[in-house]
């Protein structure tokens, strides 16, 4: 990773553009092309130091609730209940955990009930019986910034 990643890095966490021509306005702004711009975040991406881009929203403010999950899956039907799960549209982190509980995911829906739903489901498809649901009683939302220099 070069200055150039890291300026890139820098402004996509922090002042994303939003204009019909994002990266070309990025790499404006570090002294490339957008065709090198692109190029540079798919390579970002591919070396997972990206995870992905895009908007990030208030579910409270849209009318929807959210809930931590948390789940008992054993070893060998961890790659089938994490496909399952991250197949709801709700879905929107998903980690593996060095505990009982090992598998922690946060869904965000209209209501608990269409939360406690899914669950139901996640649980008739993949077996799994030991789901924990644990709704949103106080929000705390903590961003971080990570300053790559330049």
């Amino acid at each position: 990773m070069d200055t150039v990643d890291k300026k890139i890095l820098n402004i996509i966490q922090t002042k994303f553009p939003i204009t019909q021509k994002p990266y070309a306005v990025i790499g404006n702004e570090v002294g490339i092309s957008e065709k090198e711009t692109i190029d540079r975040i798919a390579n970002l991406k591919k070396e997972g130091i990206i995870r992905r881009i895009g908007a990030t929203f208030d579910p409270r403010k849209l009318g929807f609730t959210s809930s931590l999950c948390a789940a008992k899956v054993p070893q060998e039907k961890i790659k089938e209940f994490v496909k399952i799960v991250n197949s709801y549209p709700g879905i929107t982190h998903n980690y593996e955990r060095d505990h009982q509980y090992n598998i922690w995911f946060t869904f965000i829906a209209e209501g608990v009930e269409d939360i406690e739903k899914s669950l139901k489901e996640i649980s008739a498809k993949t077996g799994i019986t030991n789901i924990r649901n644990l709704p949103t009683v106080r929000f705390f939302k903590i961003r971080v910034d990570f300053d790559m220099g330049s």
